[in-house]
This record gives C-alpha cells, structure tokens and sequence, in this order.
C-alpha cells in the first residue's frame, strides 16, 4: 500500500507569519492615470513615434513601458527634430514658455498636465492680476514647480519649500500677498508653513480649496492609520516621485521605526528588514499597482503572508482626455 507523502516542504512550514497592512488608496491618481491614457491613446491614433516632454510621470516602469511601444522621452523641445508626431506635455505641467516655442515650431502637441496643476496655475495668474505678490509652497527643482513658477513674469513668485523660509521671507508688501501651493506636499508640513504665514501676514490670501491634491491627502492619511501598528513601511515609488517620498515622512513621523521608498520587488533591501511581523505597503501616485503585487509577491515567498487592507476614502475620480483624442479633430 502507497504510503502518503506530505509534499509541503520544510522551508513553506518553517517560513514565519507577517501580516501585511495594505493601505487603500494607494497607487495611480486620476491624473497619473489620464496622463498614461493620453501618450498610449496618442500611440494608438497616430502611430509610433511620440514624443513626450519629460517623463510622463515619475515612475521608470512606466517610462520604460511606454517606450517599449514608440514613446521617445526628451528633456527640452529641441531635442526634438522637426516632425508631425505628436508632442505631449508631461503631467507635472509646464512653464508658457514652452508651448510657445511648440507653437513657434508649428509642432502638434498634447498637453497631459494634470487638471489640478492647471487649476494652481489659474490660481497664480488670477492672483498676478489682482496685483498680488505670490509665495509658491513647493520644493525648489521639482517639475511641477519649475511649470508653476513659470506661469507668470520672471519675479513673480516667490518659493517657500520651509517652515524656516516662512519665517525670514520678508515680503515687498504684506498687505498684498497671495500664497499656492505644489500639489504633492506634506499636508502636515504645509499646514505648518501657511500657519506661519497667516500669522506674520494676516491678509494673506489663500486657494478657495487647498492645492494639495486629493490624492496626495488621502494617501497621507491612509499610511498614517496603518504606520504605527507597522514594524516597517515599505513606499512602492520611484526617488524623484515627490509624493511617493513624502509618504516614507508621513510614515515615520506616524510612529514606523523604519520607513523605506522601494522603486520595485528587486530593490528591496532584505538586510535593513530585521525581525518582521507586521509590515505596511502603500504606493505613490504614479507607481501601478503591478508593482505593489510584485512587492508582495516578493515577501510570500520568505513569509506566509496575510495581507489585511487598511482602507481610509474611496476614490472616484476621473478626468477625461484632451478632445483630440476623443473626437479625431486636432482643431
């Protein structure tokens, strides 16, 4: 008679349990997401190449996706030789003068800016009208405030990215202030900064809504409910992404001992891990969610995983794509 094997190894049975906290929302924003839609849609219609301006957003996954099927991504209009493909601006934004020198190039190009961008960049120019100095709460280099900034006359908006910078920056007038935001901050740091303002500069004028966007909130608040029950935080985001490096702040200023930004499964730093039993897993807004199932992917295969959501908003929102990828008209 066959004797019964038992076929479960012993490197399963000895692997030791980790629950795994999986914060919801997490991962792409509507914007992300409508950026991406815009160069694969502008592939589909009008053929490879495409160029688009910078990295559509920031994540190397996506980049590198995206090139795989025709998109060739440049730094500056000039790198671009004169064609009829199209041109798409990335989803950080971009300063006027740059689709100046595309339309003094008669270039065809798509503008992927996120709606929330555009609605800081209205902000700004109705403050410019108004006569209204303006401080921009953002930190210095990042695309999104290079596109802000370059909204308005050189000079015109001044950068505050501290609580420190709040307290020194000495206006021409203070009665005549206007403060924007980039959309990607900690909501923690920048309500600090605007309370420092407000205080110093009592007629300063602010967004009817706050300019930190929703998703950047809601991704916030979720990694702070789970980060304190958490042994380690792990950000699934790439170095230059912004919000993905606030949330590894966000985390352990919650109570995580060790917070960490992981771009993919490969990154993962086993060393640094220590004993585990709890971990948090979260992503920024432009890493897809293919990323998170490779991280814990990554981790059932050292532990026997149970993952337990940790959900904080729901999430509905969508924007639609330019026109002339809806209708087939470039007018």
């Amino acid at each position: 008679m066959p004797v019964a094997v038992n076929t479960t190894s012993s490197a399963t049975r000895e692997r030791p349990p980790l629950t795994v906290y999986l914060a919801a929302p997490r991962g792409f924003c509507a914007g992300v997401d409508r950026a991406i839609q815009i160069v694969e849609l502008a592939l589909k219609k009008y053929g490879a190449p495409v160029y688009v301006r910078h990295e559509i957003v920031h994540n190397r996954f996506v980049v590198d996706n995206l090139q795989a099927k025709g998109a060739i991504f440049v730094e500056e209009l000039d790198e671009i030789p004169n064609t009829d493909a199209p041109v798409i601006f990335s989803a950080h934004g971009v300063p006027k003068a740059v689709p100046a020198a595309a339309r003094a190039r008669k270039m065809f190009f798509l503008d992927a800016t996120c709606p929330l961008v555009s609605k800081v960049h209205v902000e700004a120019e109705r403050h410019h009208a108004l006569g209204l100095e303006i401080v921009l709460i953002g930190h210095a280099g990042h695309p999104e405030v290079i596109g802000t900034m370059g909204q308005l006359p050189e000079g015109a908006v001044s950068l505050i990215e501290t609580a420190a910078d709040a307290l020194v920056f000495a206006p021409r007038d203070p009665s005549r202030l206007a403060y924007i935001t980039q959309t990607t901050l900690s909501v923690d740091d920048t309500a600090e900064i605007v309370r420092i303002l407000a205080e110093r500069f009592p007629n300063i004028v602010g967004p009817h809504k706050e300019d930190i966007c929703y998703a950047t909130t809601n991704r916030q608040a979720a990694v702070k409910a789970m980060a304190p029950k958490c042994d380690c935080v792990i950000v699934v985001g790439a170095p230059n992404s912004s919000n993905s490096l606030r949330l590894v702040e966000v985390a352990a200023r919650a109570g995580c001992a060790k917070a960490l930004l992981v771009p993919r499964a490969g990154d993962i730093p086993w060393e640094k891990l220590g004993e585990l039993k709890t971990l948090g897993v979260t992503a920024g807004a432009s890493a897809p969610e293919v990323l998170v199932d490779e991280m814990i992917d990554a981790f059932r295969q050292r532990y026997a995983v149970t993952v337990e959501p940790v959900k904080t908003a729901e999430e509905r929102i969508a924007f639609n794509v330019p026109r002339e990828l809806r209708d087939g008209s470039q007018a």
